[in-house]
């Protein structure tokens, strides 16, 4: 007997189930020069620390992990903190799903770059409810603290409804929650999100190193 052709719904169904689920999800890190972008994303990555500034023009990171027994990509871009590459981080900005928006708690400056960049986002997005975590870096320098983490916490959480965490990527500080919020919050299905919550396993803990000593240094933390 001869079979009729194929239904096109068919055939594409077929595929679907051929294809392993696999996601892709893009995390841009942005603040001033030396606020320790690098540092968080090299130590939650590859937990290690870099005490010297190296100057970043941009950098793409790329990792796979199994969340919620579905593949996910997620790419890390570490950008400049320089103003010099206006078109590279509009770029960055468009090609993106979640931000950390960094800056030091001994550096004032730097948090009123937070707000530039906040605003640039929100204008190249069009949307006021891009998924933002803002990042108060450098923890370990709290005796020459200059930004109270009282009023960022009240401007961040209630005035732009996005997340705030001060973290100390040279004492470990916080530096997994961060990432964990990202993606909590970036445009992954919402059956991952309970498992996002649940599993810190879904992060990477490879090549874990003893503490390293504590030096007076609070160039890049």
């Amino acid at each position: 007997m001869r079979r009729g052709p194929t239904h096109p719904d068919q055939e594409e169904g077929k595929m679907s189930l051929d294809v392993k689920e696999k996601m892709q999800v893009r995390l841009v890190f942005l603040g001033a020069a030396g606020v320790g972008k690098t540092a968080l994303i090299h130590r939650f990555l590859q937990d290690t620390f870099e005490p010297k500034h190296r100057r970043t023009v941009e950098e793409l990171h790329s990792k796979d992990y199994e969340i919620g027994g579905v593949k996910v990509t997620v790419e890390i871009m570490d950008t400049s903190g320089s103003y010099s590459f206006p078109a590279m981080r509009k770029l960055s900005i468009q090609n993106s799903d979640a931000f950390a928006l960094v800056y030091a708690i001994d550096d004032p400056k730097s948090l009123e770059a937070v707000k530039i960049f906040r605003e640039e986002i929100l204008e190249v997005k069009e949307d006021k409810y891009t998924p933002i975590v803002v990042v108060g870096n450098k923890l370990d320098c709290e005796s020459d603290r200059q930004v109270s983490a009282e009023d960022v916490l009240s401007t961040v959480e209630l005035d732009w409804n996005h997340s705030f965490l001060e973290t100390s990527a040279k004492e470990n500080e916080n530096v997994v929650e961060v990432f964990r919020e990202l993606l909590q919050h970036a445009n992954l299905p919402s059956h991952l999100s309970p498992a996002l919550r649940r599993r810190r396993e879904t992060f990477p803990n490879e090549n874990i190193r003893p503490p390293m000593n504590k030096t007076n240094s609070c160039i890049l933390s």
